[in-house]
């Protein structure tokens, strides 16, 4: 007999089929899954909120991972977790795909406030940069939360290059600008 699946293996579906490429479909993952599509919905909400389960679980995974192998401190270790976190989101074929076919509605949900992926991927960077200030390894003048919002800001910049501009999202280009920022030199 097979297990009775759970919303953990539904967002573990999620992933691997995001990472694969392939468009995440409600009806898909719940014929995988082998339950009543009706039972995501009430585990998740929306196809929505589902997505922006998936993403910031892979987000969450990619930074602690980053932040994992990333040596240094202060600003340096903080400039090196964000620009391999933004080369990590860029060179994502999921990503890549899910911005070509539907970007607007990527940009949307992982940029508004109210679907919950901005303000935790804020808080998360709000978090490494505490760290630092705790450690004594980095002093700024400014609102930790405040920076934490903007560093957020530029990462949606930089990710979504290609929709805004036109120009090709490339991780490197970020690397001044936080740099500026941190108030290191350039």
């Amino acid at each position: 007999m097979t297990p009775r699946p759970f919303p953990l293996d539904a967002l573990r579906l999620g992933q691997r089929r995001f990472l694969s490429a392939e468009r995440v479909d409600m009806s898909a993952v719940a014929d995988e899954l082998g339950v009543n599509r009706v039972t995501l919905y009430r585990w998740f909400g929306s196809r929505d909120r589902f997505l922006v389960e998936v993403l910031w679980s892979l987000a969450r995974q990619a930074l602690d991972d980053i932040e994992a192998r990333v040596q240094g401190a202060g600003a340096e270790r903080i400039v090196a977790i964000v620009v391999a976190f933004l080369e990590t989101v860029i060179g994502n074929r999921g990503m890549q795909r899910w911005l070509a076919e539907e970007g607007e509605h990527a940009m949307r949900l992982l940029t508004r406030h109210d679907t919950d992926f901005q303000p935790r991927l804020i808080g998360a960077i709000e978090a490494l940069l505490r760290e630092e200030a705790r450690s004594g390894a980095l002093r700024l003048p400014v609102d930790l939360h405040e920076l934490a919002y903007v560093i957020v800001r530029l990462i949606e910049s930089y990710t979504y290059l290609d929709l805004i501009t036109g120009e090709q999202p490339e991780a490197a280009r970020a690397r001044p600008i936080l740099r500026m920022l941190l108030r290191l030199e350039a």
